[in-house]
């Protein structure tokens, strides 16, 4: 991907301060060169100037769990990965981890190799590596996991997925007979660990953050509740602050006060927001595919015909404004949550934050969080006009 240089004037940028309005933001060679106030930036020769007219310029959002979207589900077809890359950035997207879930061995392997081979040309959010949400899953929090696939943690098994090979973050259930062998050769392995479909006690947590759990899928579903003599793994994730969370903010997963209640106890640091999406995201209603089940979207939901939750159909800018909606925090404080926070996750240090250096995946948004234009490393992929 190559792009020229750009120069966006007249931005407003977040800083520990606030608001800071009147910024500009050069970019060459695919990454941010220079970041100050746009009198003290010159446009180099050739450079394309776009005028922010005002908006808010965050960096690039990163999206950690997402099925599909657009009619393809990942599970199914690993290849279509590449298609719905190109159409995130209309959300303000410009990485995301593809996630596939409980599915036969074979079907990892063959997403491990799609996900190496980037088509010739490729323009669009930047896959970041697979979420492999399973195998090793508890069966009693399977949720809209085939229990066929269901298999015990094993470290051998777990062999090929590397960073190196193209995986980023593994969901496991941290109470199943070997998880925490796994969960040690994964970490060895450049592997984010996340606890989740899991029905793990508060004490087996916090064993597994001592073997290299830093993550928790979905907080609160698919897992035990949280009991008041009883907190279970909602309690450890909530209360231990060197392990993040993702949350879901489409108002049906989490009730809204539960999300202001995980809010005040975690913060903008200690939270990503994911839609986990699938299949329906950006689609009409209907019946979809998620994994090896039919789903029925209606009312705003995807579920299962027993009507088990099946991800969400929310996209990530809608995700973003609710998360402010339902806290009251500003648009500063919730764009953390799908940048820096989930940067940090992935150890990713070239993205995530405006800065010099970093790769230039910016978004444009308004006060109120709506995308105008998305631009990943320098070049502008969706724009409203």
């Amino acid at each position: 991907m190559t792009s020229i240089s750009k120069l966006i004037q007249n931005a407003t940028l977040w800083t520990a301060a606030g608001r800071c309005p009147g910024q500009s933001i050069l970019i060459k060679n695919q990454h941010i060169q220079q970041i100050g106030p746009s009198e003290q930036i010159a446009a180099p020769d050739g450079t394309e100037i776009i005028d922010a007219d005002g908006l808010i310029a965050a960096p690039g959002l990163i999206e950690l769990q997402i099925n599909g979207a657009f009619g393809k589900d990942f599970t199914q077809e690993p290849d279509t990965l590449w298609e719905v890359a190109r159409e995130l950035p209309r959300f303000g997207v410009t990485a995301f981890l593809p996630t596939v879930i409980t599915s036969p061995l074979e079907t990892v392997e063959h997403a491990i190799q799609v996900i190496q081979r980037p088509p010739d040309g490729f323009q669009g959010a930047e896959p970041m590596g697979l979420h492999l949400e399973g195998p090793f899953l508890n069966p009693a929090r399977k949720g809209a996991h085939n229990p066929r696939y269901i298999l015990q943690p094993d470290p051998e098994l777990v062999a090929n997925w590397s960073l190196e090979n193209g995986v980023r973050l593994v969901t496991l259930a941290p109470e199943m007979p070997g998880a925490a062998e796994t969960i040690r050769r994964l970490r060895a392995q450049g592997v984010v660990v996340s606890a989740g479909h899991s029905m793990a006690t508060y004490a087996q947590a916090l064993a597994a953050f001592e073997a290299g759990i830093s993550y928790g899928t979905h907080l609160f579903n698919a897992m035990p509740p949280l009991e008041h003599r009883s907190p279970n793994l909602p309690g450890a994730l909530l209360t231990t602050p060197q392990v993040t969370v993702g949350i879901l903010t489409d108002g049906i997963h989490l009730h809204p006060a539960l999300i202001k209640l995980i809010w005040a106890a975690k913060g903008s640091e200690g939270i990503t927001v994911v839609t986990d999406a699938m299949a329906a995201m950006g689609m009409a209603e209907g019946t979809y595919i998620l994994g090896d089940y039919q789903v029925k979207v209606a009312d705003g939901s995807a579920r299962l015909e027993n009507g088990t939750l099946a991800g969400s159909i929310i996209a990530q800018d809608q995700a973003l404004r609710n998360l402010m909606a339902f806290t009251g925090c500003s648009l500063g404080e919730a764009l953390a949550t799908f940048t820096s926070t989930p940067a940090r996750v992935l150890s990713l240090t070239d993205r995530g934050s405006l800065t010099p250096g970093a790769i230039a995946d910016v978004v444009l948004l308004t006060p109120d969080g709506m995308v105008h234009k998305t631009i990943a490393r320098g070049n502008v992929l969706y724009s409203i006009s």
